[in-house]
């Protein structure tokens, strides 16, 4: 995108399940929902990076954790999934606004701007002992062309961020959606949040 502000190149990577990159780089969502993984440390998930590689991951992926169109989804994207040696990079996002959600019912006023089903979120809010979730809208870019790494043991286990071995770098990479259209899904994101607060 010509005249972005991103760094040229990103080495952090944010873990996701591969369907919900996939919703994320087609527009379908700017919204992503977590708890935190099990090597977060005792404070819990943080958005501590404003910019990060989405890092597309079948690691605890359930397809009855989505919602029917995003199963049917799956299903035409599996076959295409990379090996388990190999990692495919194809996107980045940038961090445009986030909350802490301190109530379920807060998180349920995101109900129809991602793809996860109710009970997913209400197991995620519910894990560990915070009882919380955080709720991040971001705005993603496709990279100019997919990048191929070797998956590293470094990468494995449940956590969040991934510190890269090898820098990707991002110029030339296009917003998933226009300004106009991130606009209006980040709108709704802030609306539905203030009428939780």
């Amino acid at each position: 995108m010509a005249g972005a502000d991103y760094d040229a190149c990103v080495r952090v990577a944010f873990k996701e399940w591969a369907v919900v990159v996939d919703a994320l780089m087609r527009g379908e969502q700017a919204v992503i929902l977590r708890k935190g993984g099990l090597r977060e440390g005792a404070g819990g998930f943080r958005p501590e990076h404003p910019e990060f590689l989405l890092f597309p991951t079948l690691f605890h992926q359930q397809r009855e954790a989505v919602l029917p169109a995003a199963q049917a989804r799956y299903d035409q994207l599996a076959p295409h999934f990379p090996p388990p040696e190999r990692l495919r990079l194809e996107g980045f996002a940038r961090v445009v606004a986030w909350r802490r959600l301190d109530s379920l019912a807060a998180a349920r006023q995101l109900r129809g701007q991602h793809i996860w089903r109710d009970e997913v979120i209400a197991e995620r809010f519910d894990w560990g002992r915070e009882k919380e979730i955080h709720a991040l809208a971001v705005r993603v870019f496709r990279l100019d062309a997919p990048v191929a790494l070797p998956m590293r043991p470094a990468y494995g286990g449940c956590q969040s961020w991934i510190e890269m071995e090898e820098e990707v770098g991002v110029q030339g990479a296009r917003p998933a959606l226009a300004e106009a259209a991130f606009a209006d899904k980040l709108e709704q994101f802030q609306k539905a949040l203030e009428t939780s607060s």
